[in-house]
C-alpha cells in the first residue's frame, strides 16, 4: 500500500511537470494518463478512505488558495462568490436530487440528495490553472477562486445534514438552516483565532523554517479543531488563510520568501496525486457494479452530468442580470439623493462615510458593494463553463460509501456517478475552457493599463515619503557622521536603493574614523524599503492598488532586501 502510494505520487509529480513544461493543464494530463494507466494490470489499486483523504488533502490545499486570494478582492467580490459558494450549491444539490430520485427511486430522497450535495461543489484549481495561463481578467478569478473556498463548507454542511437524516435523525428545514449557520460561525471564529495566533508568531519569531512548519500545521489543526466543535473545518481553514495573507506584507521577508516555494511544491504534490487518484479509481468503481444495475447508474451518472453542465449557466444568467438591475436601481437612487442634497446629510451622519465627499463616496460604493457591474455576459460565459468537479466530490463520495445506513446499490450508484461527473467535467470542460476563452476574446489588458495608472500613483507617494524619510536621516547622518560624508549620503539619495555603489563611494572617504559603515548604509536602504513597503499596504488598504500588484512589488523588494543581507553575511565572512 505505501510503495503503491509511493509510486503514484512520482509518476504523478513526473506527468504534472510535464504538463508544466509544455504549458498544458496539468490536472488535466495527469486525469488522463492515470486513467489509461488503471487498465494495467500493474497498476496497484488504491482503496483510501474517504474521511482520510479529506482531512490530509482538503485542509493544506486550501489555505494555500486563501494565502493567493486578495482579501479586497474577495470583500469586493463577495455578493456574487455568495450566490455561487452558497445558493448556487444548494439549487445544484436540490436539481441533482430529484432527478436521481426520479432515475433511481431505491436511492430514496435523502439518498438523492445526498448525492446531490457531493456533486454540487465546482473545484477551482482546474480553471483557475487555464485562467492565469491564458491572462484571465482578475475580477473572474476572484470569483472563481472566491467561491471554491466556501462552496466546500456548503457541501460538507449539506452532507452533514443528508447522512443524519439517512441514519434516522429527523430534522426540519430550521434545523438544517441552524447547523449551517452553527457551522459558519463555529468555523470562522476558529479560523481567525488560529490566523491571529499565526500572524503574531510571524511577527515574532525570525527564523522562517520554525515559521514554515507552523505554517504547515496550522490548517490541519484549523480543520480538526472547527469539525470537532460542529463547526466548518473548510471555512476555519479558509478565514486563516485570508487573515495571514491579508497580514502577510507586515512580516518579516524571509519568511514571505519561505513560505512561497514551499506552497507551491505542497500544491503541487497534493494536487498531482488528488487526480492521478481520480483516474486510477474510476475502473475500479465500475468493476464494483452487479451485471443488473449497471445501465440504470450509467444512466443516472450521464443525467446527472447533464444536469450539473445545465444548471450552472442557467443559474448564473439571470442572477447575475437581477443583481445588475438591483445596483443601478441603487446607483440611480444616490445620484438622486446626491443632486437633492439628502444624500450628504446621511454622509455626515455616518462616521465611516464622513471622511469622503459625495462624488467620493459614490466611486468608493460602486468599488466596493457593486462589483457585479463588472461582469459582462462573456465574464458569466467563461465562470458557467468552468464548473469541474475535484477533490472534495471525490473525497466525499469515497466516504458516502461507507454509510450502514445505504444498501449495496445506493453507495455503489453514489461512488460511480461522482466519479463519471468528475473525470467528465474535467475533460469536457477542462478541455474546452481555453477554447472558449480564446473564442470570447476575454483578456486583462485594461486591467493592465488600471495597474500602470495605479502604480504611477503609488511611485508619487512613494516619492514623497522617501524625500521625508532621506530628510529626517540626512539630519541624523550630519549629527553622527559629520558634513563631510553627506557626499556620500547624497549618492544614496540618487541610486535610491544600490547600496553597492554607495558602499564603494563610502570607501574612498579619506577620513575614515568618522566614514558611515556598512552597516549604516544597509539600516538606511532598509528603512527606505520599510517605507515603500508601507506605502504599498496603505494602498491597497485604501483599494487603490490590486493585491496582485501589490505582492509583485513586494517580492521585487524583498529580493533588494535579501541582495542586502547576503552581501553583509558575506562581508562578515571575509572578516572571520
Amino acid at each position: 500500500m505505501e510503495a503503491g502510494i509511493f509510486y503514484v505520487l512520482v509518476g504523478a509529480v513526473a506527468v504534472a511537470a510535464f504538463a508544466r513544461w509544455r504549458g498544458w493543464p496539468a490536472p488535466l494530463l495527469v486525469t488522463v494518463v492515470a486513467l489509461a494507466a488503471s487498465f494495467l494490470p500493474i497498476v496497484p489499486d488504491l482503496p483510501i478512505d474517504g474521511h482520510l483523504l479529506l482531512g490530509l488533502v482538503l485542509p493544506p490545499l486550501l489555505y494555500s488558495a486563501a494565502l493567493d486570494v486578495s482579501f479586497v478582492g474577495f470583500k469586493r467580490s463577495l455578493p456574487q462568490i455568495r450566490r455561487l459558494g452558497i445558493w448556487l450549491v444548494l439549487l445544484t444539490a436540490l436539481a441533482v436530487g430529484l432527478v436521481a430520485w426520479w432515475i433511481l427511486p431505491s436511492l430514496t430522497l435523502p439518498g438523492a440528495l445526498l448525492l446531490g450535495a457531493i456533486v454540487a461543489p465546482p473545484d477551482a484549481v482546474s480553471a483557475a490553472a487555464i485562467g492565469r495561463r491564458l491572462g484571465l481578467p482578475r475580477r473572474i478569478m476572484t470569483v472563481l477562486s472566491g467561491e471554491s473556498l466556501i462552496n466546500d463548507a456548503t457541501s460538507l454542511t449539506l452532507y452533514r445534514v443528508f447522512a443524519a437524516i439517512l441514519a434516522g435523525a429527523t430534522l426540519t428545514v430550521w434545523d438544517g438552516v441552524w447547523q449551517f449557520l452553527v457551522a459558519v460561525g463555529v468555523g470562522v471564529a476558529v479560523g481567525l483565532v488560529f490566523g491571529i495566533v499565526l500572524h503574531q508568531l510571524r511577527m515574532r519569531i525570525s527564523d522562517p523554517v520554525v515559521i514554515g512548519t507552523f505554517g504547515l500545521l496550522a490548517p490541519f489543526g484549523a480543520y480538526g479543531i472547527a469539525e470537532h466543535l460542529l463547526g466548518s473545518g473548510v471555512l476555519a481553514v479558509v478565514a486563516m488563510g485570508l487573515y495571514v495573507g491579508f497580514n502577510a506584507p507586515r512580516t518579516d521577508y524571509t519568511t514571505r520568501q519561505q513560505e512561497a516555494p514551499l506552497w507551491l511544491s505542497a500544491d503541487l504534490l497534493l494536487e498531482s496525486f488528488v487526480f492521478a487518484y481520480i483516474g486510477l479509481q474510476f475502473p475500479r468503481v465500475l468493476r464494483d457494479l452487479s451485471s443488473e444495475s449497471v445501465g440504470r447508474i450509467l444512466l443516472l451518472s450521464l443525467a446527472v452530468l447533464v444536469v450539473v453542465l445545465l444548471v450552472r449557466p442557467l443559474y448564473i444568467y439571470p442572477t447575475s442580470a437581477w443583481a445588475n438591475f438591483q445596483d443601478r436601481r441603487r446607483l440611480a437612487r444616490m445620484d438622486r439623493g446626491i443632486a437633492s442634497g439628502e444624500f450628504d446629510e446621511r454622509r455626515r451622519r455616518s462616521r465611516r462615510w464622513r471622511q469622503y465627499s459625495a462624488d467620493e463616496l459614490r466611486t468608493q460604493i460602486v468599488r466596493e458593494r457593486m462589483a457585479g457591474l463588472q461582469l459582462t455576459w462573456k465574464d458569466n460565459a467563461v465562470i458557467s463553463w468552468a464548473g469541474m468537479r475535484g477533490v472534495v466530490t471525490l473525497a466525499i463520495a469515497v466516504a458516502a460509501a461507507d454509510l450502514a445506513t445505504l444498501d449495496t446499490e445506493a453507495s455503489h450508484a453514489i461512488v460511480v456517478v461522482a466519479f463519471i461527473v468528475t473525470v467528465g467535467t474535467l475533460l469536457l470542460q477542462g478541455l474546452t475552457l481555453p477554447l472558449l476563452i480564446r473564442r470570447l476574446g476575454i483578456r486583462g489588458d485594461a486591467e493592465h493599463a488600471e495597474d500602470e495608472a495605479a502604480l504611477e500613483a503609488v511611485k508619487a507617494k512613494s516619492r514623497e515619503a522617501g524625500k521625508e524619510y532621506l530628510a529626517q536621516k540626512r539630519v541624523e547622518w550630519e549629527q553622527k557622521h559629520g558634513a563631510v560624508d553627506l557626499s556620500v549620503f547624497d549618492a544614496f539619495t540618487k541610486r535610491m536603493t544600490r547600496v553597492e555603489k554607495d558602499t564603494d563611494e563610502a570607501q574612498r572617504v579619506e577620513d575614515t574614523s568618522s566614514r558611515p559603515s556598512f552597516d549604516d548604509l544597509v539600516a538606511l536602504s532598509k528603512g527606505w524599503l520599510q517605507v515603500r513597503r508601507e506605502i504599498l499596504v496603505a494602498e491597497r488598504d485604501a483599494g487603490n492598488l490590486d493585491e496582485e500588484v501589490m505582492r509583485e512589488l513586494l517580492t521585487a523588494m524583498d529580493a533588494e532586501e535579501l541582495a542586502m543581507d547576503t552581501r553583509g553575511a558575506t562581508r562578515q565572512q571575509g572578516r572571520v
